[in-house]
């Protein structure tokens, strides 16, 4: 089990999955929320099972997987639907994060999660990394790269911390502002400073 972990977040549209990549081609293990998210309601779930119940059938795919879409417009403007939701999905979540992150063993393992300071997260990580770049950009980037419109952009950037509320919790920050060609140096220096702090946690750890 890999006794260091970093949490990896940002706001929609700051590279989290570029600086991820770069990361795991270093042999760093990541446990990503957003793919969690995915699994707990796999067909075959219970999650997927209580949320046909309560939702009705007319929320899956003809596949009989979750229709995400359909999910996200019942529950966007009802509250009541979105808390109880949250209640059943959150747990299971975490539960799922806490496993991953247990079977991980490379140095140091990151734990990437969009609102993983939203949802308090950073609790189980020694170290939070922020991937920033400025709101004008986030809009651009996440509009060329999701063909959503302005509207969608904004309500998700609204549901996340303000930047910089979420500068201010981070122990390190990558600015993404230039191209990909300059995130692997940054990365590269990040990842031999989390080797040595994750060895020093280690040396600790065994006295």
């Amino acid at each position: 089990m890999s006794q260091y972990i970093v949490g990896l977040t940002g706001g929609i549209g700051c590279g989290k999955t570029t600086v991820t990549n770069l990361f795991s081609d270093l042999g760093v293990q990541f446990v990503d929320a957003d793919i969690v998210a995915r699994e707990v309601v796999q067909p075959g779930t219970r999650c997927l099972a209580a949320i046909v119940e309560h939702f009705g059938s007319t929320i899956l795919n003809p596949d009989a997987s979750l229709n995400r879409a359909a999910l996200r417009q019942r529950v966007f403007s009802d509250s009541a639907a979105k808390a109880w939701l949250n209640q059943l999905l959150h747990p299971a979540i975490r539960e799922q994060l806490l496993a991953q992150l247990a079977a991980a063993n490379s140095d140091y393992v990151l734990l990437v999660a969009p609102l993983l300071l939203e949802n308090n997260l950073q609790q189980y990580c020694q170290r939070v990394l922020v991937i920033d770049l400025p709101e004008s950009l986030q809009l651009s980037r996440t509009l060329a790269r999701d063909k959503v419109s302005e509207q969608q952009v904004a309500a998700i950037m609204a549901s996340q911390l303000p930047r910089q509320q979420r500068l201010a919790k981070a122990d390190d920050v990558i600015v993404n502002d230039t191209s990909p060609a300059d995130l692997a140096p940054k990365v590269l220096a990040l990842h031999k400073q989390y080797l040595k702090l994750a060895a020093r946690a280690k040396q600790s750890a065994s006295y």
